[in-house]
């Protein structure tokens, strides 16, 4: 067969590179006993290593997913590439120069498509590399200039400019034996109106390389008003290039992240430059799209999930960057490893922060500050007014589940108490439960805790805010509300008394604002009593009564709950004055002690930031709300 790898040099490339030299490229190896070596398998998903290399033997094998073989069989699988590509990669690695059955050297047409791309990258690369020391790149030197990197650290990263003509690049790699097809392929050329052009024009261009340090792609910056592309163009999708499954540095930073068990991931090219610069050689960066589930994969290889891993994000404080923090920590989970957020003063970059600063504060930067749940969740709360009930409730009503996805349970414990001090709630073990509740929910369904509180927390929020919903609709997400609580019936049974026998409650009743029944369908119910007239409209004219009542209604839902409370029987045996008092009383002095709690809360939450003359007020009004709630206790309806 034409083209066919000789047999005896296949040999000599399998026993010239070791196994765990070109694992050890894609994830972390540590000792294993018996000469052995362990990481965490690339070829499946796994929380413990099961993953084993001989070194001895020159063989792999997984214990989790049974993938096993030698060295070629390693390659071939995790990048995708025949057997041929594989020799002739591993063969260039070697400096083994290769024999073909028939014909001698292998001619480039026999040669794998992905070798033929990676050497179109590299040789494009050199070309880069070589423009950038032309005249026509003087406004990227000083680009480059501008933002403390010299000529010495932009050879260090293989930065390098694509002149502004139409086809340099594409006529200097036909030049070098490749086609029109795979220029076209690579994304280096694109097609043009008499042939392929170059992609990348006038801008600065920076190589992203793949785990193994094969380049697969370029970044390229715009330097020019007159480009009226994107200020950041990259490659395309390619055979060997897809941007969620490459990390920009991986090839410098490998290295070092396994060593250090730590990973700081940037938003920019400029930004991996400035960190590696001042000491950070952990950083890293994506391509263009988010930080995805991919890119964890790559760190996760490389951090062993231990323990004392860590991963810094150092996204910008701006709503931009705050919204690339959420859409990280939704993906948090998936790392054993702790993470953190990092924002610089003034929201600056690490590219910014070391001009204005120095490397010592780009050293410092990404020392972990803030756990980046814990960013999330003030994210997340800061959107509600914690100041009122319905806001605290709101924010936990959203919070919650997030919290719920931790896997951990000592650690969704920990979250779940910090997660009641930023909302302001005093019952931390209230909140505790909640999010026992969402979780044990979300197992039972073989979800995740969130998929319900998306369109959950919507309902239970436009209820909030409209009370256009029925008891049973009206559940926060996760587990049903429970409307047998002691509060839920205490003031059930009142707006029956309401309703039904108004002379019991009356002109008490009244008096009471909707925002002392805790369950919003039962303060919806309130408000229309009160548009009716009120529990006196019912003793003056209990005829008309409660159609008042009906016709106030807003909607269809609250109109079949005052139905069913006007019809519905007490629970007690006697309903008298005594029955109705005591309702009364235990309603109203339910809410005295909330707002006691509200009061504190809320001083627990500004602690030493609270204004001495506020303080004042606020332990006032703790002290009138405790004198109240004490009388009721001990004098009942006579308090009212």
């Amino acid at each position: 067969m034409a083209g066919r790898i000789n047999d005896d040099d296949v040999k000599a490339v399998r026993d010239a590179v070791p196994i765990d030299s070109v694992v050890s490229e894609y994830l972390q190896l540590k000792n294993a006993g018996g000469g052995n070596l362990k990481g965490l398998c690339p070829f499946h998903d796994e929380k413990s290593p099961s993953f084993q290399v001989s070194p001895s033997k020159g063989l792999f094998h997984c214990f989790g997913c049974q993938e096993g073989g030698d060295t070629l069989a390693f390659v071939m699988k995790i990048d995708h590439l025949t057997f041929s590509e594989t020799v002739e990669r591993l063969a260039a690695q070697a400096g083994i120069t290769l024999r073909y059955e028939e014909g001698g050297y292998n001619p480039s047409q026999q040669r794998g498509e992905r070798i033929r791309l990676i050497e179109a990258h590299q040789a494009a690369a050199k070309f880069y590399v070589e423009q950038l020391d032309g005249p026509e790149a003087e406004i990227g030197r000083k680009f480059l200039a501008e933002r403390g990197f010299d000529q010495a650290a932009a050879a260090h990263f293989g930065v390098g400019y694509s002149p502004a003509g139409w086809d340099h690049l594409t006529r200097y790699l036909r030049g070098k034996g490749f086609s029109d097809r795979e220029l076209i392929t690579s994304g280096l050329s694109q097609d043009g109106r008499r042939g392929p052009i170059d992609r990348f024009r006038g801008r600065l261009m920076w190589p992203i390389s793949d785990t193994a340090g094969e380049i697969v792609g370029f970044g390229a910056r715009k330097l020019r008003d007159d480009d009226n592309g994107p200020k950041y163009l990259n490659t395309p999708e390619t055979p060997i290039y897809k941007k969620s499954q490459v990390l920009y540095g991986i090839d410098l930073a490998k290295k070092d992240i396994a060593k250090a068990s730590r990973a700081v991931v940037v938003e920019g090219y400029t930004d991996v430059m400035a960190c590696h610069l001042a000491g950070v050689t952990t950083a890293i960066a994506t391509c263009g799209t988010a930080f995805g589930n991919d890119h964890i994969k790559i760190l996760r290889r490389l951090l062993m999930d231990n323990g004392s891993a860590r991963v810094i994000f150092t996204f910008d404080g701006d709503a931009a960057g705050q919204k690339a923090a959420l859409r990280a920590f939704e993906d948090d989970q998936k790392f054993a490893a702790e993470t953190y957020i990092a924002i610089a003063p003034d929201n600056m970059d690490p590219c910014d922060l070391r001009l204005a600063k120095g490397d010592d504060a780009v050293r410092d930067l990404v020392e972990p500050r803030t756990p980046l749940f814990e960013f999330a969740l003030r994210q997340i709360v800061g959107r509600y007014d914690l100041e009122t009930p319905a806001g605290r409730a709101a924010a936990l009503d959203e919070a919650a589940p997030v919290v719920a996805k931790i896997k951990t349970g000592s650690m969704q414990r920990e979250v779940a108490v910090q997660l009641a001090g930023l909302v302001g709630i005093l019952d931390q073990e209230y909140v505790v439960h909640r999010v026992h509740q969402l979780a044990q929910w979300a197992r039972g369904r073989g979800g995740d805790g969130g998929n319900r509180s998306g369109a959950g927390n919507k309902q239970g929020r436009a209820g909030a805010r409209h009370q256009d919903v029925t008891p049973a609709s009206l559940a926060p997400a996760g587990p049903a509300l429970n409307l047998r609580s002691p509060a839920h019936r205490t003031e059930r049974e009142l707006l029956k008394l309401a309703l039904q026998k108004p002379a019991l409650v009356s002109p008490a009743f009244d008096a009471y604002g909707s925002d002392e029944f805790t369950a919003p369908p039962y303060a919806a119910v309130r408000e229309c009593i009160a548009e009716a007239g009120g529990a006196e409209q019912g003793v003056a004219d209990p005829r008309d009564y409660l159609a008042a009542v009906l016709d106030a209604t807003p909607r269809d839902s609250v109109r079949k709950l005052v139905t069913e409370l006007a019809v519905e029987v007490f629970h007690g045996k006697t309903i008298d004055e005594t029955y109705a008092g005591l309702h009364l009383v235990n309603v109203r002095l339910r809410a005295v002690d909330r707002r006691i709690a509200d009061v504190q809360s809320s001083l627990a939450r500004l602690g030493s930031q609270v204004a001495p003359d506020h303080l004042a007020a606020a332990q006032n009004e703790v002290w009138v709300l405790q004198q109240y709630a004490q009388a009721l206790r001990t004098h009942g309806t006579d308090a009212l």
